[in-house]
């Protein structure tokens, strides 16, 4: 056994080649190299005055203009009601289109082409209405001109009424009748279409037409006439830092409510708070 204080082979040998390694690096003058950079890296006047070079900022790129369809140019734009909602002209035929002479009729004014016209195609339009009355809760016919967006499902279809001259005969100047409208508001918080209208709320379409005074919910909130009803869509539960619902309908059905907005009122009420 040796004794503590004496070195192991081990220790020796790397003792020595340290030694050796230290001898090449001066005969090849890198420690000489690595003692100047430390010199220069901590010196005083290094650090006060050292400025890190900044790249240059690249110039902002110039995003070409978002495309926009061709019958929004021309249309004025919607007014807003007293409460700062956004009305919908196109409800009850606000806005004003246009359509094109078929071939073989000459216009009498010549318009702008940068003015957006609108032209209905009646073949089209008689296909359409063969399908259209196949679903009278939400339409089975998609049509981003005549079709009026409904402010739960967001569908812009024609209705499945029978006697909306809207939808099926192409009139703008007239109202959809598969659509509500608030007469409070009047602006898009309160189109639904029939199907949404049943499932979300409870309503039902032709009890809501024959009321004059029907409100949406929102009015209905904002006037304190039902407490803890409101808007159930995915954008305004969304405001409230509510989770939207999704299909709560079979869910609210097999406990008895009546409709979705039946059951969120229900927790919200046990939950105190909105």
């Amino acid at each position: 056994m040796g004794r503590l204080g004496d070195k192991s082979d081990y220790e020796s040998i790397r003792e020595a080649r340290i030694s050796e390694n230290k001898a090449r690096m001066e005969m090849l003058g890198l420690l000489r190299c690595a003692g100047e950079l430390s010199a220069i890296a901590t010196s005083p006047a290094r650090r006060a005055g050292s400025v890190t070079p900044r790249k240059t900022p690249k110039p902002p790129r110039v995003l070409t203009p978002l495309r926009r369809s061709g019958r929004l140019v021309s249309a004025a734009t919607p007014a807003r009601s007293e409460s700062g909602r956004r009305c919908s002209p196109r409800l009850n035929g606000g806005l004003e289109y246009k359509a094109l002479p078929y071939s073989g009729e000459e216009s009498e004014e010549e318009e702008d082409e940068e003015k957006a016209l609108v032209y209905i195609d009646k073949d089209r339009l008689r296909v359409l209405q063969e399908r259209r009355c196949d679903s009278k809760g939400r339409g089975a016919v998609y049509d981003p001109v005549l079709g009026i967006c409904c402010h739960f499902c967001r569908q812009k279809k024609l209705c499945g009424e029978e006697g909306c001259k809207r939808c099926g005969e192409g009139d703008f100047e007239q109202p959809c009748i598969g659509k509500t409208e608030c007469s409070s508001c009047h602006s898009t918080n309160g189109i639904l279409c029939r199907a949404c209208l049943k499932v979300r709320y409870g309503e039902e379409m032709d009890e809501v037409r024959k009321n004059k005074n029907w409100m949406c919910p929102h009015c209905i909130e904002e006037k304190g006439i039902k407490k803890f009803w409101i808007c159930n869509s995915s954008f305004c539960l969304k405001k409230r830092k509510i989770a939207p619902t999704g299909i709560a309908i079979f869910q609210a059905r097999e406990q008895g409510y009546a409709s979705v907005a039946h059951l969120l009122m229900d927790q919200l009420k046990c939950r105190g708070s909105y």
